[in-house]
Protein backbone atom coordinates (compact mmCIF):
# COMPACT_ATOMS: atom_id res chain seq x y z
CA UNK A 1 0.00 0.00 0.00
CA UNK A 2 1.09 3.65 -0.70
CA UNK A 3 0.37 6.64 1.18
CA UNK A 4 1.53 9.63 -0.34
CA UNK A 5 5.38 8.81 0.19
CA UNK A 6 5.11 6.16 2.51
CA UNK A 7 5.17 2.85 1.46
CA UNK A 8 2.98 0.25 4.15
CA UNK A 9 3.77 -3.62 3.82
CA UNK A 10 1.16 -5.79 5.03
CA UNK A 11 3.64 -9.57 4.70
CA UNK A 12 2.63 -10.84 8.07
CA UNK A 13 3.68 -14.49 7.75
CA UNK A 14 7.30 -12.71 7.73
CA UNK A 15 6.48 -10.63 10.40
CA UNK A 16 4.80 -12.48 12.48
CA UNK A 17 7.83 -15.11 12.27
CA UNK A 18 10.23 -12.14 13.17
CA UNK A 19 8.11 -11.35 16.33
CA UNK A 20 8.98 -14.66 18.71
CA UNK A 21 12.56 -13.32 17.86
CA UNK A 22 11.78 -9.79 18.94
CA UNK A 23 9.83 -10.35 21.80
CA UNK A 24 12.55 -12.78 23.17
CA UNK A 25 15.04 -10.25 23.40
CA UNK A 26 13.08 -7.45 24.55
CA UNK A 27 13.83 -8.95 27.95
CA UNK A 28 17.51 -7.90 27.91
CA UNK A 29 16.89 -4.38 25.91
CA UNK A 30 20.06 -2.39 26.14
CA UNK A 31 20.87 -4.52 29.13
CA UNK A 32 18.23 -4.51 30.95
CA UNK A 33 17.40 -7.80 33.06
CA UNK A 34 20.83 -9.04 32.46
CA UNK A 35 22.07 -10.13 36.07
CA UNK A 36 25.64 -10.79 34.72
CA UNK A 37 28.05 -7.63 35.63
CA UNK A 38 30.75 -8.96 32.92
CA UNK A 39 27.70 -9.24 30.41
CA UNK A 40 25.87 -6.02 31.05
CA UNK A 41 29.49 -3.69 30.71
CA UNK A 42 30.10 -5.54 27.61
CA UNK A 43 26.19 -4.99 26.33
CA UNK A 44 26.72 -1.33 27.63
CA UNK A 45 30.44 -0.53 26.52
CA UNK A 46 31.06 -2.87 23.14
CA UNK A 47 27.20 -3.23 21.55
CA UNK A 48 25.49 0.38 22.24
CA UNK A 49 28.95 1.96 20.74
CA UNK A 50 29.25 3.02 17.87
CA UNK A 51 32.79 4.09 17.63
CA UNK A 52 36.24 2.45 18.29
CA UNK A 53 38.00 2.55 21.24
CA UNK A 54 41.33 3.60 21.57
CA UNK A 55 43.94 0.90 20.77
CA UNK A 56 45.02 -1.36 17.88
CA UNK A 57 42.71 -1.44 14.79
CA UNK A 58 43.59 -4.48 12.81
CA UNK A 59 40.80 -6.75 13.57
CA UNK A 60 38.23 -4.27 12.34
CA UNK A 61 40.47 -3.73 9.45
CA UNK A 62 40.97 -6.90 8.78
CA UNK A 63 36.85 -7.81 9.28
CA UNK A 64 35.93 -4.78 6.73
CA UNK A 65 38.35 -6.57 4.21
CA UNK A 66 36.38 -9.91 4.36
CA UNK A 67 33.24 -7.64 4.00
CA UNK A 68 31.97 -7.67 7.87
CA UNK A 69 29.18 -5.09 8.16
CA UNK A 70 30.84 -1.53 9.80
CA UNK A 71 28.40 -1.60 12.82
CA UNK A 72 29.57 -5.05 13.26
CA UNK A 73 33.54 -5.06 13.03
CA UNK A 74 32.89 -1.74 15.23
CA UNK A 75 31.61 -3.83 17.79
CA UNK A 76 34.10 -6.75 17.17
CA UNK A 77 37.16 -4.81 17.54
CA UNK A 78 36.00 -3.46 20.84
CA UNK A 79 35.21 -6.63 22.17
CA UNK A 80 38.36 -7.26 21.68
CA UNK A 81 39.97 -4.14 23.58
CA UNK A 82 37.15 -4.46 26.51
CA UNK A 83 38.21 -8.17 26.67
CA UNK A 84 41.80 -7.84 26.60
CA UNK A 85 41.97 -10.25 23.64
CA UNK A 86 45.81 -10.01 23.12
CA UNK A 87 45.68 -11.88 19.60
CA UNK A 88 43.03 -12.70 17.27
CA UNK A 89 42.09 -14.98 14.27
CA UNK A 90 40.13 -15.74 11.24
CA UNK A 91 38.62 -19.04 10.95
CA UNK A 92 40.88 -20.50 13.28
CA UNK A 93 40.75 -21.75 17.24
CA UNK A 94 44.83 -20.82 17.88
CA UNK A 95 44.11 -16.94 19.41
CA UNK A 96 42.65 -15.23 22.69
CA UNK A 97 39.52 -14.18 20.11
CA UNK A 98 38.44 -16.32 17.24
CA UNK A 99 36.15 -15.20 14.91
CA UNK A 100 34.11 -18.00 12.88
CA UNK A 101 33.27 -16.28 9.21
CA UNK A 102 29.42 -17.26 7.49
CA UNK A 103 31.53 -18.92 5.00
CA UNK A 104 33.61 -21.49 7.31
CA UNK A 105 31.34 -24.87 6.68
CA UNK A 106 29.77 -26.70 9.28
CA UNK A 107 31.86 -29.35 10.38
CA UNK A 108 35.15 -26.86 10.63
CA UNK A 109 32.55 -24.19 12.60
CA UNK A 110 31.84 -26.84 15.31
CA UNK A 111 36.01 -28.37 14.83
CA UNK A 112 36.41 -24.71 15.80
CA UNK A 113 34.37 -24.28 18.67
CA UNK A 114 35.63 -27.27 20.32
CA UNK A 115 39.28 -26.18 19.96
CA UNK A 116 38.65 -23.04 21.20
CA UNK A 117 36.36 -23.90 24.21
CA UNK A 118 39.51 -26.91 25.08
CA UNK A 119 42.20 -24.42 24.65
CA UNK A 120 39.30 -21.22 26.84
CA UNK A 121 39.14 -18.80 23.98
CA UNK A 122 36.46 -16.56 23.35
CA UNK A 123 34.83 -17.39 19.80
CA UNK A 124 32.46 -15.78 17.52
CA UNK A 125 30.49 -17.12 15.35
CA UNK A 126 29.14 -14.58 12.63
CA UNK A 127 25.56 -14.08 11.26
CA UNK A 128 23.79 -16.68 13.15
CA UNK A 129 20.38 -15.84 11.70
CA UNK A 130 21.38 -16.42 7.89
CA UNK A 131 19.47 -19.34 6.68
CA UNK A 132 18.18 -22.21 8.84
CA UNK A 133 20.83 -24.81 8.66
CA UNK A 134 23.03 -21.68 10.38
CA UNK A 135 20.07 -20.93 12.89
CA UNK A 136 20.68 -24.76 13.95
CA UNK A 137 24.51 -24.93 14.01
CA UNK A 138 23.84 -21.69 16.60
CA UNK A 139 21.48 -23.25 18.68
CA UNK A 140 23.51 -26.72 18.76
CA UNK A 141 26.64 -25.03 19.56
CA UNK A 142 24.72 -22.62 22.75
CA UNK A 143 23.30 -26.12 23.52
CA UNK A 144 26.71 -28.10 23.95
CA UNK A 145 28.24 -24.61 25.20
CA UNK A 146 29.22 -25.01 28.89
CA UNK A 147 29.73 -20.97 30.17
CA UNK A 148 27.91 -18.22 28.81
CA UNK A 149 26.98 -17.52 25.14
CA UNK A 150 25.54 -13.89 23.99
CA UNK A 151 23.77 -13.51 20.32
CA UNK A 152 22.86 -10.44 19.37
CA UNK A 153 21.70 -11.12 16.02
CA UNK A 154 24.89 -10.20 13.61
CA UNK A 155 26.68 -13.18 15.43
CA UNK A 156 27.10 -15.34 18.73
CA UNK A 157 29.94 -14.54 20.71
CA UNK A 158 31.21 -18.04 22.91
CA UNK A 159 32.42 -17.12 26.31
CA UNK A 160 34.80 -20.15 27.42
CA UNK A 161 35.91 -18.78 30.64
CA UNK A 162 34.82 -18.57 34.41
CA UNK A 163 31.11 -17.26 33.61
CA UNK A 164 28.22 -20.00 34.70
CA UNK A 165 26.09 -21.64 31.26
CA UNK A 166 23.77 -18.70 30.53
CA UNK A 167 22.46 -17.27 27.40
CA UNK A 168 21.05 -14.00 26.27
CA UNK A 169 19.80 -13.11 23.21
CA UNK A 170 19.81 -9.56 22.65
Amino acid sequence: MRFGRHTFSLHLPGRVANLGNRLARARYFRGHGVHSPYVYAIVREVFMRHTLLEGDRSLYETLSRAGVPHRRAVQLQNLAIHCHCATWSLNRADADLCVALRDLPRQETLALVRAAAAARHTVVVMSPYEGRERQALCAQIVAEHRSTTVDNRGYLIVFNNHLPKQHFRI
